[in-house]
């Protein structure tokens, strides 16, 4: 006869299965299938609930169990290794597990109980302890340091810095940007070609102070020379340019 089982809850129906072995006192290796199948389906008869997604659960785990029940009652199938499968392995390594991580939570849920006992008090020193030093012993800190000892150190430091130094770059003042107006360049370089019409090329680049005003004054003779203002000639490879304003 079955076992009338009248519980309000389970979390699932893992949990109610638990409780059926717990209660029939069995192994859970060697769950007496029948038997805790009968007492599973007392159980779905008397669940009252609303939720659909509630009741799905037990009556999927009810068609598994019922299943599980009819592969007992064949013979029993054998694997690849000639081993004889036992229908209840899967629910048996699934039983195991929710009683693990079920467990598990009871300890989790104990140790946040007891932590929520434990009182603390923030640390406070008399102020004649918190301002204690402890004192310093000067010799013993010294040791057999002497000022020669720390004139060598010092000058040992001193040249591991100088060789750190560039000797070619280090005679290089700071580079600082030169500004030039190239507006202003502009003009003056075609107020020049006016006034003389035909110079050199040479000459003009002389008259710059700087490398970057001759990189510049450069720059615009070639741009004269392509609006058309200017043209130039030279008789050979190596004579002066001549210019000739238009």
């Amino acid at each position: 006869m079955a076992i009338q089982v009248k519980l309000e809850v389970f979390e699932g129906p893992l949990d109610l299965l638990l409780h059926l072995i717990d209660k029939n006192k069995v192994d859970i290796y060697d769950i007496p299938i029948v038997e805790i199948t009968e007492q599973y389906l007392d159980y779905i008869k008397q669940m009252e609930t609303e939720d659909m997604n509630v009741m799905s659960e037990f009556l999927l785990m009810a068609a598994t169990l019922i299943d599980i029940k009819c592969r007992m009652l064949l013979p029993k199938e054998v694997n690849e290794e000639g081993e004889e499968e036992d229908p209840r392995a899967e629910l048996v390594q699934k039983l195991l597990e929710y009683k693990m991580y079920k467990y598990m939570s009871f300890e989790l849920r104990d140790r946040q109980v007891d932590a929520a006992k434990n009182m603390y008090r923030d640390q406070k020193l008399p102020e004649e302890v918190a301002a204690y030093k402890p004192p310093i012993n000067y010799e013993e800190l010294v040791g057999d340091m002497t000022l020669n000892k720390l004139h060598e150190i010092f000058k040992s430091m001193v040249k591991k810095q100088e060789d750190k130094i560039d000797p070619i770059r280090s005679q290089y003042g700071n580079i600082e940007k030169e500004e030039i107006d190239m507006d202003a360049k502009m003009l003056y370089v075609e107020a020049y070609a006016k006034e003389h019409k035909t110079f050199s090329f040479r000459k003009l680049l002389e008259k710059q102070s700087s490398k970057m005003e001759i990189i510049v004054t450069f720059l615009i003779i070639l741009e004269l020379m392509k609006t058309g203002k200017i043209t130039i000639s030279q008789e050979n490879i190596f004579d002066d340019i001549v210019i000739t304003s238009k």
